[in-house]
Formats: structure tokens, C-alpha cells, sequence
């Protein structure tokens, strides 16, 4: 045996160690029960094949993209890859129906009759024709990046002259870089904001207008919608699939024979959480003992308070609202204030706020927004009433996770006459 089948072999020190442990961690994996997705469950406790499960998946990756692109085609305007994807999608599994049942096929010439992918690349098109009537010819991802490089590269040739100018013999006092920093972090920043406000803005001012135009279009998606809604309701009940298990999310409330679970809002939408209704004078099926976690499980689960230490904290300060609903603020970065705002939530009780957040902050997206660090608009989650010792009512609004990894927590007044509790003035 040579020297390194001896280290390898020594039963001592830090790596035999470390062996030992990752031994025992492999052998803990391979004990363990692998976690079953929500099709196996179904499979197993009902006893459905994989094929008809595929089947319903597929149906609902249809209706989801129609109803949104019918809800909202400036999301699709001058996005010709994503559309293209999207279409490509629904017309692969348009094409499989003719493998499937009779009913299948009816949906394949129902899809080919209503001539869906024409109203598709027609919606498109109008949509796009007012964007530009309107003074907007590109996405706003593409927007963003545009003049993100129009300042970022005259800024970076104002640093590179700064650098250069020093081996000619020209000082530059230091003074005069400290501002060229701050520009080059606020600037590119600021642009973004401005052009996603103007964004949402623009799309606010445009919906009843693009609805106008394209109303005749989107109803014949919506009918097409429905009528795959009503197959894929058909198949459940065939497979004897409870309806209440089958939980999916929608942009539009009133296609017939849903149930309205929740609802929350999302970049300026309502998204609705639904699920089958039993056709009228049909008692449900039993739900197997296996899957009772699974049908109380809540579409949103509850949420106290966060579980860590939080330190992104916005304030809506100079807030203007009565009532609890808030009609202007500014938000403001109080990161420094995070030991004393944590302090404050930790001695206050939580209650989910009877309003919706549309109901609360009524111009969000348009007039006021929140921001993450990134500069992204925080698309709010939640909304709490939070009651401090008793005394004192305030929002504490939670932000999803934004793309950077950050998430923000918004808190505010619930009025702008309230009077603040002295230990608190500095927070608010």
C-alpha cells in the first residue's frame, strides 16, 4: 500500500469525519420516502392512469394561457419568441386530441372552426397598432434595456475620462467622483421606475379601449375557453376525480360551473383561484382519507408575522387617506430603523385586512407604487391590520420575493389623523 491509500485509509482526524457523516447522509436519502407530487397522490388514491391525468394537464395549460392572453395582450405586445412558444404549446396538444376520445376531437375542430391562433395573431396585432398610436413600438423589457444603455454608456465614458485624466498629468479632486458614483447607482434606477410606472399607467388608460377594439375577438377565445373548461369537468367526473381536489387559477370569474375560492391581485389583475362545481343535482364524490390534507390545505396559507428579523422595511410616509383607505404616499427606505420596527411587530397582534389591497391603496400601479432595493415594483402578497399593545392600528403589507432575492415589508397608517403613540412617532 502506498503513502496516499494509507492517508486514504487512516480512521482518523477531520475526513474520516466528514466520511462518516456524508455516509450516514446517503443512507438517510435513500431511507427516505420519496415525496409524492400531486398527480401521483391522485393516481394512487383514485386510480387513474398517467395518460388521463396528462390529458387534464394539458387542457388547463390551454385555457390558462388563452384566458390570460385574453385578459391582458399588451403583456404579449412586441414579444414575438414568448407568444410563439406559447402558441406552439397549446397547438402541440391541440394536435393530440386527435389520439384522444370523440370528445377530444370535437375540441380540435372546435379550436380549428373558431380559427383560435388567427384571433391570437389578431388581438396581437390591434393591440400593437394602438401601442404604437400611442407612441410605444417596443416591449418594456426591451425599453428598459434600450435606455438603461443610453445612460449607462455616456456615465461610463465620463468615469473612463476621469481614470485617464490623472496620467496626463490633470488631478481630479476627489470630490468630484463621490457625485459620479451616486449618478451611476440612482440614475439607471430611476429611469426603470419611471418607465414600469408609465407602463402600468399606460395600461390602465388603455384596457376599456383594447377591449373595444378587440371585444368580438376575445369573446370567441372566452367561448373557446369555456368549452375546454367544460371537457376537462366532463373527464373529472368520468374518472370520478372529487372536483374540489382540482384547484387552478384564473384571470376571468365568469366562465360557468367554477367555484371562486380566492382571489388576490397581481400586476394590476385579479387573479381568482377556482375549482369544478358539481353539475346541478349531482352529489359529490367521497374524498379518500389520503387526499383530506390536500382539500384543506388553504390556497393561501396564513401568515402571521415574519419568522426572522426582517431589516427591508418601506414607510408610507406622508400618507393621505381616511378610513383606511390610502390615496398618496411616499414610500421610504427605514432599514435603519429594522431593529425598532421588528421590536414594534413582535409586540402587536395580527388580523388579515377585511379589504382587498386594490380596495386599500385603489391607484397602486398608476399614481403611487412600492419599490424593491432593484428598483422592481413590489407586487404585494398580503395585507395585515396589526394592533400594537392594544392601542394602535397600522398595515403592515408583505411583498413577494422579488427576482433579486430581496423582500420588502411595507408599513403604514390607516389614516393620516391617527395619532401615533410617542414610543412609535419615530417609525411613522
Amino acid at each position: 500500500m502506498n503513502e496516499k491509500e494509507q492517508e486514504k485509509s487512516e480512521p482518523t482526524g477531520e475526513v474520516d469525519y466528514t466520511e462518516r457523516r456524508s455516509r450516514r447522509s446517503r443512507r438517510s436519502r435513500r431511507s427516505r420516502t420519496p415525496r409524492r407530487t400531486q398527480g401521483q397522490a391522485l393516481q394512487e388514491a383514485l386510480g387513474i392512469s398517467s395518460e388521463d391525468l396528462k390529458g387534464v394537464e394539458g387542457k388547463l395549460s390551454i385555457i390558462k394561457f388563452l384566458d390570460y392572453f385574453s385578459e391582458e395582450p399588451l403583456d404579449f405586445a412586441f414579444k414575438e419568441r414568448t407568444t410563439d412558444q406559447y402558441v406552439k404549446k397549446i397547438t402541440d396538444r391541440i394536435e393530440q386530441f386527435d389520439l384522444g376520445r370523440e370528445e377530444d376531437k370535437l375540441l380540435k375542430k372546435g379550436f380549428e372552426d373558431k380559427k383560435i391562433l388567427e384571433v391570437v395573431t389578431k388581438i396581437k396585432g390591434k393591440t400593437e397598432e394602438l401601442a404604437i398610436s400611442k407612441g410605444i413600438n417596443r416591449s418594456v423589457d426591451k425599453r428598459m434595456r434600450r435606455l438603461n444603455l443610453m445612460i449607462t454608456g455616456p456615465l461610463l465614458g465620463v468615469a473612463l475620462l476621469f481614470f485617464i485624466l490623472p496620467y496626463f498629468g490633470i488631478a481630479i479632486d476627489t470630490f468630484i467622483m463621490l457625485p459620479l458614483i451616486c449618478v451611476f447607482c440612482m440614475v439607471p434606477q430611476f429611469v426603470r421606475n419611471s418607465v414600469v410606472k408609465k407602463w402600468f399607467q399606460f395600461k390602465e388608460d388603455t384596457r376599456s379601449e383594447l377591449y373595444t377594439q378587440n371585444r368580438d375577438d376575445i369573446l370567441v377565445l372566452k367561448s373557446y375557453v369555456a368549452e375546454v373548461l367544460a371537457s376537462i369537468r366532463y373527464d373529472l367526473i368520468e374518472l370520478k376525480v372529487p372536483l374540489e381536489l382540482i384547484k387552478f387559477s384564473l384571470f376571468n370569474r365568469d366562465y360557468d360551473g367554477l367555484n371562486v375560492i380566492n382571489q388576490k391581485q397581481i400586476k394590476g389583475l385579479t387573479e381568482y383561484y377556482v375549482s369544478f362545481a358539481y353539475p346541478e343535482g349531482m352529489e359529490p364524490f367521497p374524498i379518500p382519507e389520503s387526499l383530506q390534507q390536500q382539500y384543506n390545505q388553504p390556497i393561501f396559507p396564513e401568515r402571521k408575522r415574519p419568522e426572522k428579523s426582517e431589516k427591508n422595511f418601506v414607510v408610507l410616509t406622508e400618507l393621505k387617506g381616511k378610513d383606511g383607505v390610502i390615496s398618496n404616499f411616499v414610500p421610504t427606505l427605514k432599514d435603519n430603523l429594522a431593529d425598532n420596527i421588528n421590536q414594534m411587530l413582535s409586540e402587536s397582534t395580527f388580523s388579515e385586512a377585511d379589504r382587498k389591497f386594490s380596495e386599500i391603496i385603489p391607484n397602486y400601479s398608476t399614481d403611487s407604487l412600492i419599490y424593491c432595493l432593484c428598483g422592481e415594483v413590489v407586487e404585494i402578497l398580503t395585507v395585515n391590520v396589526c394592533r400594537w399593545k392594544d392601542k394602535f392600528n397600522f398595515y403592515l403589507f408583505e411583498g413577494a420575493q422579488c427576482e433579486c432575492g430581496d423582500k420588502i415589508y411595507a408599513i403604514s397608517l390607516m389614516d393620516e389623523n391617527d395619532e401615533v403613540p410617542e414610543q412609535l412617532q419615530e417609525i411613522f
